[in-house]
């Protein structure tokens, strides 16, 4: 018995049934402005955006300036107002690039006196520290903390029967195989492991790879996060304050480790994977030092607002998002080194101009405000959506939903959708009227494997405590094989993060990209319209965890 699988489809059961479910009623302007989406004008807006004279839009770039210059330009265009600080478009964003000296020490310390040096780079490495360019650890007492997963409320607490404060946690990264899967990709973020770690009194997290034959990553382009204006760590993946040290061991380190205390990493992998705890006392403690270097620039968000029409609701806001950031220049493929990412945002980016453009044409705006939200650094690790859904330029609490957009890869007709994250909040009644009046089938995740439903800027907005979703691709199909996916793996394969991810000579079905501008926009005016702000579904794991901020 699949239970996922169970629990979806009585989601979309509860949705389909409800009242609400039906199809949108569309109010005739609406409508019209519907169908003028143009997608010659998504195909331009991708063209400019993945033109090798754009240097793959890395953040602090001159090609990265040019596609800010190019959405600030079509805003201005569509009268879409700046809602960025100071009365601009823009939200500045500094970014912080740490890496970690190679000459990084740790020791371990056996309670009986004897110890041993670890090599930096094959027994463990360490990922960089933003906040802190000197760091030293003495003497911290090990112990085993599963996954590092704390949720009494699912059953789960590895945290439960072990004394972590002032100690370093070893864990491993997964989850019980019951989770769900946008649970599981919570429970795996790193900072959510280190946000427990940190409420259970820890000073480190050490991973451990539980393959024998494996080899430990290098961070050797180093790790991003924003900074504040006064220096401080103001958002990262792979930071927390309270936790001194962040690394990585490889397996015979944890296997001797697991060892002492009477277990091994097979029969501990095992066991937390059925959901029972493992958390063990090592006779161990450790210290180390390492120190960090640091790279800084400054990129932008760009922001602009199409402002409601009632006066009271006008001062809440829909988010629509995407990134307007790539990878800028890399490793060679077949001749090319710019990486393009034509699909990988400029199509999220296209989607949300046109989105603008259908408000352009629409006299009467819904209630409530739209932001149209074009963030950077999402491939350096969510940093311009995280830092904009933390320090927004309108009240925080105003903001009611995010409806996010990356990479849809809009490769062949849209059929079906699979809006991630919906089914957490009222916005799967949305999703489901504006796919209804299009003739779109909704969908499960067909990939819940990739983890997209914390991979993506949607994320930053969930953990602020905001109902979000992030609309892909479902798996129907014209020829009624219903494999999709099939197709979009080798699609992926073949052209994501690689130059080959370009606008000459990519694969694109550009009506399909117009459903999807029509699809996105819908939603987020149904949201806009409705007297009531989305909410999270009663005892949602998500809205329990981050509440609202109503």
């Amino acid at each position: 018995m699949d239970l996922k699988k169970i629990a979806w489809g009585l989601c979309l059961l509860l949705v389909s049934s409800s009242s609400f479910a039906q199809s949108a009623d569309v109010p005739k302007p609406v409508a019209k402005a519907l169908k003028k989406v143009t997608p010659s004008d998504i195909e331009q807006h991708i063209a400019y955006l993945a033109d090798d004279k754009l240097l793959g839009r890395k953040p602090g770039t001159p090609g990265y300036q040019m596609a800010v210059d190019y959405v600030t330009d079509q805003f201005k265009k569509l009268a879409v107002a700046p809602a960025g600080e100071n009365g601009t478009f823009l939200q500045t964003v500094r970014i912080r690039t740490a890496l970690t000296s190679p000459d990084a020490k740790l020791q371990l310390q056996a309670d009986s006196g004897a110890s041993e040096t670890l090599a930096y780079g094959k027994d463990f490495v360490i990922f960089p520290n933003p906040g802190q360019q000197q760091v030293a650890i003495e003497q911290a007492p090990l112990v085993f903390a599963g996954y590092g997963i704390s949720a009494p409320d699912l059953g789960y607490d590895d945290y439960a029967n072990i004394d972590a404060k002032g100690k370093v946690v070893v864990i491993l990264r997964g989850v019980p195989q019951d989770f769900s899967s946008t649970v599981a990709s919570y429970s795996m973020d790193v900072q959510t492991i280190l946000k427990n770690a940190a409420a259970h009194g820890a000073v480190g997290v050490l991973v451990g790879s539980p393959n024998p034959n494996g080899k430990l990553p290098t961070f050797s382009s180093g790790m991003s996060s924003v900074m504040a204006a006064d220096g401080s760590v103001a958002t990262s993946r792979t930071y927390h304050p309270a936790i001194k040290l962040l690394g990585m061991v490889d397996y015979n380190t944890l296997q001797k480790l697991l060892a002492s205390a009477g277990r091994d990493v097979q029969e501990a992998s095992s066991s937390i994977k059925e959901g029972k705890t493992a958390s063990a006392i090592f006779p161990f403690s450790i210290s180390g030092s390492y120190s960090n270097s640091y790279q800084d620039i400054e990129s932008y968000n760009v922001v602009g607002k199409i402002e409601g029409s009632d006066p009271v609701l006008k001062n809440e806001y829909v988010v629509h998002s995407a990134h307007l950031d790539h990878v800028g220049i890399g490793k060679p493929v077949d001749g090319d080194s710019i990486y393009n990412g034509a699909h990988d945002n400029a199509s999220g980016v296209a989607s949300l101009l046109e989105i603008a453009h259908v408000y352009h044409n629409l006299k009467t705006k819904p209630k409530r405000s739209v932001l149209i939200v074009m963030v950077t650094a999402e491939e350096m690790g969510l940093l311009g959506s995280a830092y904009f859904a933390q320090h927004p330029t309108v009240p925080a609490t105003q903001l009611v939903a995010d409806v996010n957009t990356d990479m849809p890869t809009l490769i062949a007709p849209l059929l079906a959708v699979v809006p991630l994250g919906a089914a957490h909040s009222s916005l799967a009644e949305k999703v489901q009227q504006a796919s209804s009046y299009l003739g779109l089938d909704v969908e499960e995740d067909p990939e819940p494997e990739q983890n997209r439903f914390v991979r993506s800027d949607q994320y930053s907005f969930v953990t602020q405590g905001i109902p979000a979703l992030h609309i892909k691709y479902g798996n129907k199909t014209l020829d009624g094989k219903d494999n999709l996916d099939e197709t979009v793996k080798v699609w992926r394969e073949k052209f994501y993060h690689k130059p080959q991810d370009n606008y000459k000579g990519g694969t694109f079905d550009f009506e399909a990209a117009k459903k999807y501008v029509q699809l996105n926009f819908l939603i987020g005016y149904l949201v806009a319209q409705d007297e009531q702000r989305p909410t999270w579904n009663e005892g949602d794991f998500f809205g329990t965890r981050f509440g609202s901020r109503e």
